[in-house]
């Protein structure tokens, strides 16, 4: 079981309609509406919805917004707690998440590597990392899902491990938006909830989840830490009590025209609390997967000149950022809505 049953009662903000560009953007048109009524097809879909009226939103970054400098491991005083809560699941999930499928590194020496690939430095040495990814998927895999589920927390650990871009539809509780699509694309509110667009495959479960993605998008293998069982589950919910519940309640929040994209791998505690705050806000968001071993390192290596997570990008905007706790002050000043 990975999630309780619920029913649609309350007014629907008009769903969203993500649509690939040729640009590799996702665009979205929204318009509030009183409830939506139909589900068109699986994810990625449109949700018929009665609309009572329209408005167009824009969004812009917060009056003398600058973005912070990448400052490498350091932690900003008021987020230490945070930081802090957050690393313990590192401890009870043993980094399950934090490399690749098939990783594997190799010393080599400073005239072996040019002065744009991405390496670690140890000792004089330069530490190449690599893995041996499955197929890729053409198409971001869909997934709905809250970030203080265990269940959830399973799946995006599967994620890390295979690589992984993923279209995450945030569900917190009480969220408006994308738990009543669920509930009418699948019906029932259960989480997670994975579409593939690649395959026209939809689940719920967080087991059968895995294995399907280990199956199409790895070697076919579980890795023994998610595949313990009970054991799996409740260590999944002891590297959450440092957060005690973030990440899983909705704060009223204004809904982009297009999602963010996120930089990031799961076991990470920076990564952890800007993911939370996106969850919150039920903002949808592109994330790219990059633990170690991802080729993805080396690519936002060239595309910002330099590597460290997390890194948003938010099309809405035209802000690229990194720092946690930047990123925070910037989600809540640019999307959240006061109550």
């Amino acid at each position: 079981m990975a999630g309780v049953v619920g029913s649609l009662s309350s007014p629907v903000y008009g769903p969203l309609n993500y649509r690939e560009t040729s640009r590799s953007r996702f665009r979205a048109s929204a318009s509030p509406t009183r409830r939506a009524t139909t589900a068109e097809g699986e994810g990625g879909s449109s949700l018929s919805s009665s609309p009572s009226s329209s408005s167009s939103i824009s969004f812009s970054p917060p009056p003398g917004f600058t973005p912070p400098q990448p400052k490498p491991f350091s932690v900003r005083s008021d987020r230490f707690f945070d930081i802090l809560g957050a690393s313990l699941a590192l401890l009870f999930r043993l980094g399950t998440g934090a490399f690749t499928l098939g990783y594997s590194t190799s010393f080599i020496s400073e005239s072996e590597i040019t002065s744009n690939e991405y390496s670690l430095t140890i000792a004089g040495l330069k530490l190449r990392e690599s893995s041996k990814l499955g197929p890729r998927p053409v198409k971001p895999i869909e997934i709905y899902e809250f970030e203080s589920c265990p269940f959830c927390r399973k799946v995006r650990e599967i994620i890390s491990i295979l690589d992984l871009d993923v279209l995450f539809f945030p569900c917190p509780k009480n969220g408006p938006n994308f738990r009543p699509k669920v509930l009418l694309m699948g019906g029932k509110q259960q989480f997670p909830y994975m579409v593939d667009p690649n395959t026209g495959v939809s689940m719920y479960e967080s087991d059968d989840i895995i294995k399907y993605l280990v199956n199409k998008y790895g070697d076919g293998t579980v890795p023994l830490m998610l595949s313990l069982g009970l054991l799996t589950t409740l260590t999944e919910g002891f590297a959450m009590i440092g957060r005690m519940g973030k990440g899983s309640s909705y704060r009223p929040s204004r809904l982009p025209p297009s999602p963010l994209e996120l930089w990031a791998y799961e076991p990470s505690p920076f990564c952890k609390i800007v993911r939370e705050v996106l969850v919150e806000l039920e903002l949808p968001h592109l994330l790219h997967s990059v633990a170690r071993g991802s080729p993805k390192r080396q690519l936002l290596l060239n595309k910002v000149g330099h590597f460290q997570v997390p890194y948003l990008e938010d099309p809405n905007t035209g802000v690229n950022m990194f720092e946690s706790a930047d990123i925070v002050d910037y989600l809540m000043a640019t999307y959240a809505l006061s109550k």
